[in-house]
């Protein structure tokens, strides 16, 4: 069509047409489908929430296709009147069911308000006492066994029965396949022998039927942790996991790292420097080259101890833990049983015999044996203790000749406690692979025999808390006596015990040869 040859039709009662659809006709289906759209909108809101009153739809001046007429205009402006009348018609339907509903519940009469027994209390907790359980370690103790140490709560193990379940969730295989989890019940020990305080010493077992890792995949282990056997709530945790590939059954059969591992309990409070260089330098010196000794710092450390240790770290015979964040969980004596038996399952099989004895505690071999003589006759057992020399820790010898600001602390006191027949503490050794778990003094979870007849074979010399004296030990003095006399002293009979006194030279070469001077 030519534009400018395009011309108004007819007079102004001849609608224009488009297509064979006039604009009155177009607006008006649209005005229909918009007001059946709002009533159906209506219909999903009530009775819900208020309703929204719509505005009227603005309409357009003129069909867009047309040219501006008076008829136009006209049919524009009375389609969209028509329009707005039907949304104002409906929007006031609509308002007035809202309202005759809001009027009836007005008038429902209202419940009255239970009221309050003043009998009935109600208790409010605030924090928590002392955790289900705090985890220090998860080792795997060999194919189908783990160990998790930690803390619980005493008085839930005491008055109720909390227990564990173990679940092993391996890594998904090359294909995608959702991994299977393999389930079993935990068996739990608690080896501080009732000393615990606040929190006691919990040992989980988990023992599968079989390796749950035998592809070498990967995968967690999960710890289900239920508060009692009458309760079924419990807290889950990735105690364990293993990454893929990382599985290595050769490292629980023999022959392991080393041949002794010394696991220390917690270092406190003020400790010697000398004392520590001291028994450090002695114990390297008796278990040799194949050996190491793992402490645990819980605040005993001081610069001065540890510039004592040091030298040893580097030499790779000692590694120091810092155990440090133990002190917010209050347990028996700075958590000593918590840190031996992590150290039992996290050593396990570095070593085919692991001791537990403290740092003013030195072991001592009669009569001049060897210590793989000694062990040799004890490899039948799986644990031996060690029968106690106690020392006193002030008393030495008068004797005007001597420097004793020179001597080590074992060089100088020299005098035994001689009275017989009482019981004394023991220290032990162990095989660690067949231990459970363990005590400060012995294991009652081993796998194996226990032997207690030890005396003429192994002993340790006891200065008790000499550790914790920061100058001289000497502080009491009195003559020697002739051999086999006693000397009393506070009314304790003391003997003259001089068999470190003749190590001292050879231990003080072996450690200036394997790690040069220290000044203490």
């Amino acid at each position: 069509m030519n534009p400018a040859g395009r011309k108004d039709g007819g007079g102004a009662g001849a609608p224009a047409l488009l297509g064979g659809v006039s604009c009155f006709d177009v607006k008006s289906f649209l005005a229909s489908l918009a007001l059946l759209t709002l009533v159906m909108a209506l219909w999903q809101l009530h009775p819900y929430q208020p309703l929204v009153l719509l505005p009227a739809a603005r309409s357009s001046s003129s069909c867009p296709l047309l040219t501006r007429s008076p008829a136009t205009t006209s049919t524009a402006a009375f389609s969209s009147l028509s329009a707005a009348t039907a949304l104002a018609a409906a929007n006031s339907t609509t308002t007035g069911t809202a309202a005759a509903l809001t009027t009836a519940a007005a008038t429902r009469p209202a419940l009255p308000a239970r009221p309050r027994d003043p009998n009935k209390r109600e208790l409010r907790p605030y924090g928590i006492a002392a955790a289900l359980f705090v985890q220090m370690g998860a080792y795997r103790g060999g194919p189908r066994t783990f160990a998790i140490v930690g803390l619980a709560s005493k008085p839930a193990h005491v008055f109720s029965n909390p227990y564990f379940k173990c679940e092993w969730v391996p890594n998904a295989d090359a294909a995608g396949a959702p991994p299977r989890p393999v389930r079993t019940k935990a068996y739990k020990m608690l080896p501080d022998w009732g000393y615990g305080r606040i929190y006691t010493v919990v040992i989980v077992n988990c023992t599968f039927p079989s390796n749950p890792n035998a592809d070498n995949r990967g995968g967690k282990l999960l710890v289900h942790a239920y508060y009692s056997t009458a309760s079924r709530r419990y807290e889950r945790f990735v105690a364990l996991e293993e990454a893929p590939s990382s599985y290595d059954e050769s490292r629980f059969r023999p022959p392991f790292p080393y041949d002794y591992l010394y696991c220390g309990s917690s270092l406190y409070g003020n400790l010697s420097a000398a004392r520590m260089r001291e028994w450090l330098a002695y114990h390297a010196h008796f278990f040799g080259p194949r050996s190491h000794f793992v402490l645990h710092d819980a605040g005993g450390v001081s610069p001065e101890v540890r510039a004592v240790l040091d030298p040893w770290v580097r030499a790779g015979r000692v590694t120091v833990q810092d155990i440090r964040a133990q002190e917010e969980y209050d347990g028996y004596y700075y958590n000593q049983f918590l840190v031996v038996n992590d150290c039992l399952h996290r050593y396990r099989h570095a070593a085919n015999w692991t001791f537990f004895f403290d740092v003013d505690e030195y072991i001592y071999l009669p009569d001049g044996r060897t210590l793989e003589e000694v062990l040799g006759q004890l490899e039948q057992y799986t644990q031996f203790t060690i029968e106690q020399n106690p020392m006193s820790s002030k008393l030495c010898l008068d004797d005007p000749s001597e420097d004793y600001s020179r001597e080590w602390g074992f060089e100088k006191l020299v005098f035994r406690n001689s009275i017989t027949g009482v019981r004394r503490d023991r220290k032990y050794a162990i095989q660690a692979r067949n231990a459970y778990s363990t005590g400060v003094h012995m294991s009652q979870n081993v796998y194996g025999r226990t032997t207690h007849k030890t005396e003429s074979l192994i002993r340790y010399y006891h200065y008790h808390n000499s550790i914790n004296v920061m100058g001289e030990p000497c502080r009491e003095f009195v003559p020697k006596p002739a051999n086999g006399t006693k000397v009393m002293f506070d009314g304790i009979p003391y003997v003259y015990d001089d068999n470190l006194k003749r190590l001292t030279g050879e231990i003080r070469r072996f450690e200036k040869q394997t790690i040069g001077e220290l000044h203490t």
